[in-house]
């Protein structure tokens, strides 16, 4: 799939609903996208009705809509992440295995998920940091991350303590190897290509500041 970069660089890191906009307005029209839970499933908030994406969630609905607010709140009717969300028309449900069959089959484009970590060659580790007294959730990721057509991570460059989390080799343990495609943060949006890593654009830095941040080799392409 030819994904669309609308990124434009800001004088300011982004929120996580600026990230998440982002995000949308990268997945081309005709997408069958898949949100992982947390923070990408706000990307569903920022699509527009005319957009042309489907979404689909992994606990049984295509056509899943945005969140649900107040009276349109139905506790049934629900995203992988618990959050409530809205019907648009022509939305579909079916069983969990089914779900897991679409994944796992090549019919997602695209799919976001969180990160803890991604290396500079587009590996994926999101599910378990390592720590003895973390709790693991490993979810539907690793289905999503090999059978996505193209994986799309969403996250803070840096973590609370400073740390990096583009890497240049993930020491967490791994959810899938070579698949991430592109990382939208708070400070950059980089591109993971062949070639190296891209910086499409920059949030409230510099190029040479993301340099000095980062123990990877960065291609400019703003």
């Amino acid at each position: 799939m030819n994904t669309t970069t609308h990124a434009l660089s800001t004088d300011h890191p982004l929120t996580k609903d600026q990230i998440a906009a982002a995000i949308a307005r990268d997945i081309p029209a005709g997408s069958y996208a898949n949100l992982g839970i947390g923070q990408p499933t706000l990307v569903a908030d920022h699509l527009r009705a005319d957009a042309g994406v489907i979404l689909h969630t992994e606990n049984g609905m295509l056509n899943m809509g945005r969140a649900a607010v107040g009276d349109e709140i139905d506790p049934d009717l629900i995203n992988a992440g618990k959050v409530p969300v809205v019907e648009p028309a022509g939305a579909a449900y079916f069983h969990h295995a089914d779900s897991f069959a679409m994944m796992r089959g090549g019919h997602i484009d695209i799919c976001v998920l969180g990160a803890f970590q991604v290396s500079a060659r587009g590996d994926l580790a999101n599910w378990h940091t390592g720590a003895p007294n973390a709790i693991p959730a490993v979810g539907g990721a690793m289905d999503l991350a090999t059978g996505a057509k193209e994986v799309f991570v969403m996250m803070t460059l840096l973590t609370k303590q400073g740390a990096p989390k583009l890497v240049p080799a993930c020491t967490y343990p791994l959810t899938g190897l070579a698949c991430v495609n592109r990382v939208y943060t708070d400070l950059a949006t980089f591109g993971i290509s062949r070639d190296g890593v891209e910086v499409l654009s920059v949030h409230g830095t510099t190029f040479g500041e993301l340099e000095s941040l980062l123990d990877v080799p960065l291609i400019d392409t703003l």
